[in-house]
């Protein structure tokens, strides 16, 4: 029977790493304060928002939120994106998700100053990942690898199986640990259409998974003594599930993240993390 991996003892470590460093930081002057940038009303982001507030002000950052209109047009975002990234107050941007159809998101993100990047989506950011440079990345990816440190897994050799290959999560998660020498595998769409996404699954001794379909990935497939990181967070009736089948695969695992309760907590942690990150990079420039 697996051992469950607790996403808030994580959570809670890397946040007392973030309390000391805004000590730190504020004795040199330098107060951390994230802009959250909202286009248009939603209510799941505004309910994200809320709780990035919240997160931040418990632990000493400075949150603002810009709100901005549905029909604002991209070079505006841009302009107000370039307003915030000549502000030496402000040390992290964010820009929340989704936006108009009429808004090409990856264009706007890449507007974002790399020192001031807190999701590291930049093109830059990713690009210091390829290097194994990172100073700021994806935050769920870097919530992946500490998962992994926190364990005290030796990657060397090791092999990785990351299902979903997406550019903030699949990818990223993939360099960070070819980076320590694993031996990882990328599986996606046209893995599972030509039947062999089971026979790559049943040979991960690490097992990541990211995909967004409830139980996509059947208990039995996973090995014996295997560690299982599900990202998915799927709503089925009245409960949230992840991308694994959960009791089945704790029964051969010998970790396993619970959804919820696993990878989230550390996801918003290294956020908050993040925000530090950017801080002290804008105090040493």
């Amino acid at each position: 029977m697996a051992n469950i991996i607790d996403g808030k003892i994580i959570a809670e470590k890397i946040k007392d790493y973030v309390k000391k460093e805004i000590e730190n930081l504020k004795s040199d002057g330098i107060i951390p304060k994230l802009v959250s940038i909202s286009v248009g009303e939603n209510q799941a982001s505004m309910v994200y928002i809320n709780q990035q507030k919240k997160n931040c002000e418990k632990i000493g950052i400075n949150y603002e939120i810009l709100s901005l209109p549905e029909d604002i047009n991209e070079q505006e975002i841009i302009e107000n994106i370039e307003k915030l990234n000549k502000n030496p107050e402000v040390t992290g941007i964010i820009l929340q998700l989704p936006l108009p159809k009429t808004v090409d998101a990856r264009k706007i993100q890449s507007k974002i100053l790399p020192e001031k990047d807190v999701e590291g989506v930049n093109p830059v950011n990713m690009g210091w990942i390829v290097y194994g440079r990172g100073i700021i990345g994806p935050c769920t990816a870097l919530a992946v690898k500490e998962i992994i440190d926190y364990l005290g897994i030796n990657l060397y050799g090791k092999e990785v199986v990351m299902v979903g290959h997406s550019d903030i999560v699949g990818k990223p998660v993939a360099l960070l640990l070819v980076d320590k020498f694993a031996t990882t595998t990328i599986c996606h769409i046209g893995t599972s259409d030509a039947g062999k996404l089971e026979e790559h699954v049943k040979r991960a001794e690490i097992l990541i998974v990211a995909v967004g379909k409830a139980n996509l990935i059947p208990g039995d497939w996973i090995r014996e003594g295997a560690i299982v990181i599900d990202i998915g967070i799927n709503k089925v009736g009245d409960k949230i599930v992840g991308d694994v089948e959960f009791e089945k695969a704790k029964e051969k695992a010998s970790w396993i993240t619970p959804v919820p309760g696993g990878v989230g907590p550390v996801t918003t942690a290294i956020l908050l993390k993040n925000v530090i990150m950017c801080a002290k990079w804008a105090k040493n420039r």
